[in-house]
């Protein structure tokens, strides 16, 4: 029997591109706090945005290798619903940041071959649910949102004890596909659905949502 995928729009901008998302089925939303990023926000910003979102859809907040003082922040003045640490933290970080803010974490880690999926079994045992993203060229300023894919026969046949979400270059063409290579039921998509660096496309969103019904 065929279920549907659920899709984790991430790195929205505005109440259109929050409003797309939802009437596109999203299971979650995503807001960057990463300032390197097209698709950052001020706090400010994402209150705002997150108040926005329908009841039902989780909130996740992007952060890439934050401190407790920035993540105080964040926690106090945007009601997000889970952490999604997209940086070089360590197992002990994560645990730490679980410990301290009483919120789901989910861990991005970066995969472009097969001696990388290790760490996917580290974080399993820390972490609420693991994001399973494109390992970023040498050089990047961005850990993610990179519209690069990995080989996706590398996750064939495996499976996690924890919920685990497909991302890396997916678009409204391929997503069906990596969902069938992979075995994903969730899947995270940014840059698949812009029309430019951190500009989302609500034609693209909606194909998206559509893809994603397999």
């Amino acid at each position: 029997m065929a279920q549907d995928l659920h899709v984790k729009f991430c790195g929205l901008q505005s109440a259109d591109d929050v409003s797309a998302a939802a009437s596109a089925g999203a299971r979650y939303v995503g807001f960057v706090f990463f300032e390197k990023s097209p698709r950052n926000l001020s706090l400010q910003r994402a209150a705002s945005l997150a108040l926005e979102v329908p009841l039902g859809l989780c909130k996740v907040a992007l952060t890439v290798n934050a401190d407790d003082a920035f993540l105080d922040a964040l926690t106090n003045v945007v009601a997000v619903d889970m952490l999604q640490l997209h940086g070089s933290e360590t197992p002990a970080r994560v645990t730490e940041i679980k410990q301290r803010y009483g919120l789901p974490v989910m861990k991005a880690v970066g995969i472009a071959q097969a001696e990388d999926l290790p760490q996917l079994d580290a974080y399993m045992n820390v972490t609420d649910q693991i994001l399973v993203d494109a390992k970023p060229p040498k050089g990047s300023a961005l850990p993610g949102g990179n519209g690069l894919a990995f080989d996706w026969r590398l996750l064939a046949g495996r499976s996690w004890p924890k919920p685990w979400m497909l991302a890396g270059g997916l678009t409204p063409e391929n997503v069906a596909e990596a969902a069938r290579m992979t075995g994903a039921r969730q899947v995270d998509v940014s840059s698949g659905v812009e029309r430019s660096p951190g500009v989302k496309d609500a034609g693209l969103i909606a194909a998206f949502g559509k893809a994603a019904k397999i």
